[in-house]
């Protein structure tokens, strides 16, 4: 691979599912489609055009249009109950390692996304630790 940055960026691109995939919109620096194994009807990928991995990998200017088309595409799907998600990495079950987003309806309890969500308590000064830095990177 070249140590130049676009050629790298087409090197990826050459090995990336995403990338050859007809796009249902595209922008200037994001594009969408519908997932070929939808959780519900309407289930929507919405991808930068910047190959990366991970979000923190992905220039802001690459994420800056995602929320705003995550939003036109929910109102474009008239759903109510939906949700966004993102994965980065292995353990967090991202399995197509280009930066995704699911743009995912939830028509009723069976289909969408099902989520299980064990808490798991904090003591009050492990949550400022955190707390303190996260602001100091900021």
């Amino acid at each position: 691979m070249s140590n130049n940055l676009n050629d790298r960026q087409a090197d990826l691109c050459d090995l990336c599912f995403f990338c050859k995939i007809t796009k249902a919109s595209e922008r200037r620096t994001s594009y969408a489609f519908l997932d070929v194994g939808p959780l519900a009807e309407g289930h929507t990928l919405i991808i930068p055009r910047y190959h990366s991995d991970r979000m923190d990998q992905v220039p802001d200017e690459y994420l800056a249009e995602i929320l705003p088309l995550a939003k036109k595409i929910a109102k474009a799907l008239d759903v109510v109950d939906y949700n966004i998600l993102q994965n980065n990495e292995k353990i967090a079950h991202q399995h197509v390692f280009h930066v995704h987003f699911h743009v995912i309806p939830k028509p009723n309890e069976k289909e969408g996304l099902g989520i299980g969500w064990p808490r798991v308590e904090q003591p009050k000064k492990v949550l400022a630790k955190t707390l303190e830095k996260i602001l100091s990177k900021l």
